[in-house]
């Protein structure tokens, strides 16, 4: 009796001290967390190294993103990929993507699309937008895995219904060009305006093109020339010369008051954050 009473005690102590040992990890972590976000990144770096050294996954991907981009280390894509898998292993999902992320584009690793593909599955499987969306497009591209439109597809509304942009735009551009799913330009529409929205230039310049065209959308060259306006303003310079060339073909379907007024209402709309436009 005595034996088992000692054995309960010996088996509450070490839970107690397990338990104390978890939330100390949490502890430190989140001081590390606070330091980093306070831009302090040498002094975070020695905070999550031990932690990443103990196993924690979350340390562990943490010290990998500062070797990847040269925060408070220097800038070594190999560590970054060690760390990375290391948490990756554990099943981070935040890992298993930036991992995928490193195969993809050969840093630190050799560019092998099978790999990336790999943990962009895992990573995605949990509900991780962004590896749904590289998924998508690796399926789009037929790259490390046969192209399959209705698999991208599948794979950016997952990531689309989840607010990423670029899964908004990419799967606009499936319903409009007819791949992995019946043409249908009111579906382009919905999935070009909500990335329009979050301000995505190519989204916004081929949301213009819909209301010019007046496809899935009734004709209206001030809308058409409302979005390309807006899209030039931050469009990137491969693109701009494209987009300013278009907008300039749809002014000259317009009267120079309908120009000026449109530009007000592009003002207002820029204003509104892209909402309601």
């Amino acid at each position: 009796m005595r034996l088992g009473h000692l054995l309960k005690q010996m088996l509450l102590v070490c839970v107690c001290l397990f338990a104390l040992t978890g939330q100390a990890i949490a502890d430190s972590l989140s001081d590390a967390k606070r330091v980093y976000d306070a831009g302090d990144y040498a002094k975070a770096a020695t905070l999550f190294r031990p932690l990443a050294e103990q196993g924690d996954a979350s340390a562990q991907l943490e010290l990998g993103v500062m070797y990847d981009n040269g925060e408070g280390v220097l800038q070594d894509d190999k560590e970054a990929v060690k760390w990375f898998r290391l948490a990756a292993d554990q099943g981070n999902a935040d890992a298993q993507f930036n991992l995928g992320m490193m195969y993809d584009r050969g840093e630190g690793v050799p560019q092998i699309y099978r790999e990336a593909v790999k943990w962009y599955q895992l990573a995605a499987k949990q509900g991780n937008a962004s590896a749904q969306f590289y998924l998508g497009v690796m399926y789009d591209n037929g790259q490390g895995v046969p192209q399959d439109y209705k698999k991208a597809v599948k794979w950016y509304q997952l990531a689309a219904k989840q607010g990423n942009v670029y899964a908004q735009f990419n799967l606009g551009m499936m319903y409009d060009n007819a791949r992995g799913v019946p043409q249908d330009y009111k579906e382009a529409v919905k999935w070009f305006r909500l990335a329009a929205e979050q301000g995505d230039a190519k989204a916004q310049a081929n949301l213009g093109a819909k209301y010019d065209k007046g496809q899935g959308v009734s004709q209206d060259y001030a809308l058409a020339y409302m979005w390309a306006n807006i899209a030039s303003a931050k469009a990137p310079a491969s693109e701009l010369q494209q987009i300013v060339s278009y907008r300039d073909s749809i002014a000259k379907k317009m009267t120079a008051q309908q120009i000026a007024e449109v530009e007000e209402l592009a003002r207002k709309c820029t204003a509104k954050k892209f909402k309601e436009c």
